[in-house]
Parts: C-alpha cells; sequence; structure tokens
C-alpha cells in the first residue's frame, strides 16, 4: 500500500501546481484588494513638487472629495492617463485631484506638468517612497478615492481612461456624492 502511495505523490502535487495556476491566470492583477480601503488615509506631510516652502499633508485632503494619484515623469502609463486627468480636473468641479509625485526627479516632474498641463490641486514630492509605502503604493500610476471625511474608499491600479472613469470610479464618486450630507 505504501508503495503505491508513493507512486501517486507526484500526480498529487503536480494536480494541486495546475490547481494554482489556473487561479491565478484568472485573478486580475490590477485588482489587488488594499487594507487601506475604508480606513483614514495614512498621515503624512511632504513639500509640494512645485514650491518645497509648501506643505502637502492631509489637511488637504479634510472636507474634500479627492483622487489621490501616485504619478511620475518616468512612468509611461502616467503620460497614458494625463489627458483623462486634465479633463476630469476641468469637468469635476467639487472633485479635487492631489498628485503623489513618486519616486521621481523634481525638474523631469515639473517639466512633464509645464509640457502636458497640471491636472493637480497640488502634487506632493516623493522621491524616496516615505509617504508612498505607507500608502501600500508599490508602482505607477496608483488612484485612490478619499472621500469627504479623510477615508480611502477605493484604490485603482494602472492608468485612468475613460472607461475606467465612467464604468469603476464615477459610480463610487456619485454614490459619495448622494449618501455624504451637503456634498450632493
Amino acid at each position: 500500500m505504501r508503495a503505491s502511495l508513493k507512486s501517486f505523490t507526484p500526480l498529487i502535487l503536480f494536480l494541486g501546481l495546475v490547481v494554482l495556476l489556473a487561479f491565478g491566470l484568472k485573478t486580475d492583477p490590477r485588482k489587488v484588494p488594499s487594507p487601506l480601503v475604508g480606513k483614514p488615509a495614512p498621515r503624512f506631510s511632504l513639500p509640494a513638487l512645485q514650491d518645497p516652502n509648501r506643505t502637502v499633508s492631509n489637511a488637504d485632503l479634510a472636507g474634500k472629495l479627492s483622487l489621490v494619484n501616485v504619478w511620475a515623469s518616468w512612468c509611461v502609463s502616467c503620460r497614458a492617463e494625463h489627458a483623462e486627468l486634465m479633463r476630469l480636473s476641468r469637468e469635476e468641479e467639487d472633485l479635487q485631484i492631489l498628485g503623489l509625485n513618486w519616486k521621481d526627479d523634481v525638474v523631469a516632474a515639473t517639466r512633464m506638468l509645464r509640457v502636458y498641463g497640471d491636472p493637480y490641486r497640488v502634487s506632493a514630492f516623493d522621491p524616496d517612497n516615505q509617504v508612498g509605502i505607507h500608502w501600500g503604493v508599490y508602482g505607477a500610476p496608483e488612484t485612490f478615492v478619499v472621500d469627504f471625511e479623510g477615508t480611502i474608499r477605493y484604490k485603482h491600479i494602472g492608468p485612468i481612461d475613460r472607461t475606467v472613469w465612467e464604468q469603476d470610479l464615477l459610480p463610487l464618486i456619485q454614490a459619495i456624492r448622494k449618501t455624504t450630507n451637503g456634498h450632493e
């Protein structure tokens, strides 16, 4: 009996590996759950990208509906989403876009905003990932929806385009607007 069980061990291990691989192939890597969703935004304080004498902090989120967008000038996907962020900054009056310039060079980042436009109310400068690590950032672009109370409601990994806006972000933002007293 023992000899026959030993002969099936490689087959059992192989089938287990096949099941794990099949599960992995059906999982969308952009839908990584964030442990921060439903919790207050992590406390932060960084210099503003374009004005190092100004501090960007949680106070900039207080009482506002915000997209916190993690971006960098070296990030190709960030450039791909830039036009959509510009559109949102023009059309969504009660929605502020706060930038977190991540692991970047100040000269390259300010040049990008000068050339392509600046959709951000303000952009915090985090070249050493001092704040990004507390937000659970592991790549750019990433975007967090932060409600009027400073609670993270959603994390999107990857670029925002019109489809992502209309299918994922806008319905949530509309729900936040409706359920928040005085902010309809």
